[in-house]
């Protein structure tokens, strides 16, 4: 009977601690790990999966047939991706000739097959659904 208690109240034990909800992530974490999932497609050249998965003011400012087009007139010379280490991230509210929102600037030390020395930087903004969403990408 002890040993039946005993198996119980690990069982609640577990399922107790199994629903717990998990701590939030900070908007840096969340926002990389959007970003990271984003440039993915985009290396894969999905372009037109990287635009319907891009923040609202993005596919404002660029349009659906613009950014296959765009991409890959900057993306071929560049080659493959051989490495990318995020350097740096940074939350923001305000950012140039951009309305208010929750920003997080992120920059990417990225090598590909023939530029060896780039920098991304990758912003995404907190969207109205909640999630973070790229709105802006440059490659230096």
């Amino acid at each position: 009977m002890v040993r039946f208690i005993a198996v119980v109240v690990m069982c609640i034990s577990f399922a107790v601690s199994a629903s717990s909800p998990k701590p939030p992530q900070s908007p840096e974490t969340a926002a990389a790990e959007s970003a990271e999932a984003w440039l993915a497609k985009v290396d894969s050249e999905k372009y037109a999966e990287s635009w319907a998965e891009s923040a609202e003011s993005f596919r404002a400012a660029v349009k659906k047939e613009q950014w296959p087009e765009m991409m890959t007139s900057v993306r071929k010379p560049l080659g493959k991706v051989v490495s990318r280490k995020l350097t740096s991230k940074k939350y923001t509210e305000s950012l140039p000739n951009a309305p208010a929102g929750k920003y997080v600037v992120l920059q990417f030390q990225t090598t590909f097959e023939n530029k060896k020395d780039a920098v991304e930087t990758v912003t995404p903004v907190l969207d109205k659904d909640g999630k973070w969403r790229t709105t802006g990408y440059f490659i230096k």
